[in-house]
């Protein structure tokens, strides 16, 4: 059985706001680990190669829905945790500086 999880494992969106509940996978059932923004037909959406790469567009789009730069910061800072980009070497959480 595989783990239950609340946001996607490789932007951190929470499931809830996610207009399709999650992606699919490649039989067309729910992945119920990634978002359909992220995952689409057992297949990554997006040119994302790495966390640092997620965290930026994430942070853009959060800034693009108005979200004050602390927030955005917040949301995005534990990308690199996440089940997608976990096994990824050289990933640095950068906790000390809020983009400006």
């Amino acid at each position: 059985m595989t783990k239950p999880y609340k946001s996607c494992q490789s932007c951190a969106m929470p499931f809830k706001y996610d207009p399709n509940g999650s992606g699919t996978e490649e039989d067309g059932t729910k992945s119920g680990k990634y978002c359909s923004y992220c995952y689409q037909d057992g297949n990554f959406t997006g040119d994302f190669k790495t966390a640092k790469e997620m965290q930026d567009f994430a942070y853009e789009k959060l800034r693009e829905a108005k979200f004050p730069k602390i927030i955005a910061w917040l949301f995005t800072r534990g990308i690199p945790k996440l089940e997608r980009w976990k096994g990824e070497k050289g990933v640095r959480i950068q906790n000390t500086e809020v983009r400006r």
